[in-house]
């Protein structure tokens, strides 16, 4: 029987449906962009369409249902009753599809995302192995030239290096971000060329067996304005009181403020916006979140990211970020690439 599905049985009232694509994927194995799973006593059925028909026969433990390609207008007619359904994966007009069949829909939200929060060791040993790939490639590009390229090139040359350590793919698109472009957290590598004296904020993750690793380095192309230069020292000392503050039992408010407080002492306060971290697993973005508005408490196996971040418009960005694993002595730190300011050609 699997764990997980009755786990999630548990805390259910009455049947399920599970259309998010990681949700289904974390319950059942079944990876694809047009599935669902319902879950209710006694029996768990997979629905998904001609493409995916083959594997989805080979899943074990579901009775396997082939659907037309227009999955909810189908399971509008196969379902009937009271369904819980996850409020945060169904678009308004696939509630309209259903509820126009007739099914009595009750909003969920959370129930899977909440399992998916604390990793089993099968998991951690993913996510730990992605790490490794990611910890590598930043090894590695560190030896590389970086003045004269642009943040384009760079960003490409990252995700090369990530694939031949074995990444299977990327967690999100390689970010390289350098001088003033790097003063906007979510900068897109563009064609500007990197220049001598400034910051290069990278931050890449690789993908492995399906897990996710996130890490963030800045580096210097030489001597770096007094502002900035101090800028990083602190970012390094929140970041340092950030993982210090990790651990089981420490709400995402309280692990956050460790940092924050850091950042604000040293009067960088309004130029740190985001939260600290973020729970990864299937995807990079999960629960549990550490950020002043969070109501999240952290649980051993919990696997997040914990990187501050200053923010200095026109003048550049510094962001430190490693990824941990929660346990009740504090964090396991899989991105050991040094932290310490690195200067680059």
């Amino acid at each position: 029987m699997n764990e997980r599905i009755e786990r999630l049985r548990e805390k259910l009232d009455e049947p399920f449906l599970v259309t998010e694509p990681a949700n289904v994927r974390y319950l059942s194995g079944f990876q694809s962009t047009n599935a669902a799973l319902f879950v209710e006593d006694g029996a768990v059925r997979l629905f998904a369409d001609f493409r995916y028909a083959e594997a989805g026969r080979m899943v074990p433990g579901v009775e396997f249902v082939e659907t037309k390609r227009n999955l909810l207008a189908e399971l509008a007619e196969l379902l009937s009753g009271r369904v819980a359904f996850e409020a945060s994966a169904l678009t308004y007009a696939g509630y309209e599809t259903l509820a126009g069949g007739g099914v009595d829909l009750v909003p969920t939200r959370g129930l899977v995302e909440g399992l998916r929060a604390v990793k089993d060791e099968e998991e951690l040993e993913a996510i730990r192995g992605a790490a490794a790939i990611g910890d590598a490639a930043f090894a590695r590009l560190a030896e590389e030239r970086f003045v004269g390229r642009t943040e384009r090139e760079l960003a490409w040359r990252m995700e090369q290096l990530l694939h031949e350590e074995g990444a299977h793919g990327l967690s999100f698109p390689v970010v390289v971000a350098a001088g003033p472009t790097g003063a906007a957290p979510h900068a897109k590598p563009g064609d500007r060329t990197i220049a001598p004296g400034e910051t290069v904020v990278v931050d890449s993750g690789a993908v492995l067996d399906g897990y996710c690793s996130d890490c963030t380095r800045t580096f210097a192309t030489g001597e770096l304005p007094e502002e900035l230069g101090r800028a990083y020292g602190v970012c390094l000392e929140a970041q340092l009181a950030g993982l210090r503050a990790v651990r089981a039992g420490v709400s995402g408010v309280d692990a956050d403020a460790a940092a924050r407080n850091v950042i604000e002492e040293a009067g960088f306060g309004d130029a740190f916006g985001h939260g600290l971290g973020h729970g990864i697993g299937l995807v990079v973005h999960e629960g549990p979140v550490l950020r002043r508005e969070s109501t999240d408490v952290l649980e051993p196996g919990n696997v997040v990211s914990v990187e501050p971040g200053i923010y200095l418009s026109g003048l550049g960005g510094i962001r430190i970020e490693d990824l941990v694993i929660v346990s009740d002595d504090g964090a396991e730190v899989l991105t050991p690439f040094t932290k310490e300011l690195v200067t680059v050609d």
